[in-house]
């Protein structure tokens, strides 16, 4: 059995007014599970926050050639840091611990036998 990566964020933005609906979106085919928010950070100038986060991550991202992959080896807490150290206290919401319901559901699944 696989271990869920614990240290693999993904660090992105949106401007819609329903975030969740975002969220939903990048969950698709191409990802194991669905994503959980760990933090909702509001910005007047988001993309300039992301630049930053993304920069002073740089030297932990995981795809090195497609830099529009934002996902990062890090926690959610080692990103709330730099968040709080760079931003300030525009921090909405934050959770360490992600509800992770598809992951949790597959891990306690027992596999079919014949």
């Amino acid at each position: 059995m696989g271990a869920r990566p614990q240290r693999l964020v993904k660090i992105g933005m949106t401007r819609r007014l329903e975030l969740e609906d975002r969220v939903r979106e990048l969950g698709d085919a191409s990802v194991s599970f669905r994503f959980d928010t760990h933090a909702l950070i509001f910005s007047e100038d988001a993309v300039g926050l992301e630049g930053r986060l993304h920069a002073q991550l740089n030297e932990r991202r995981v795809n090195k050639v497609n830099l529009r992959r934002e996902f990062f080896h890090a926690t959610p807490a080692e990103v709330r840091d730099l968040l709080e150290k760079i931003a300030g206290q525009h921090l909405l919401e934050y959770r360490d611990t992600a509800e992770a319901l598809e992951w949790r559901q597959s891990v306690h699944a027992r596999p079919v036998t014949d």
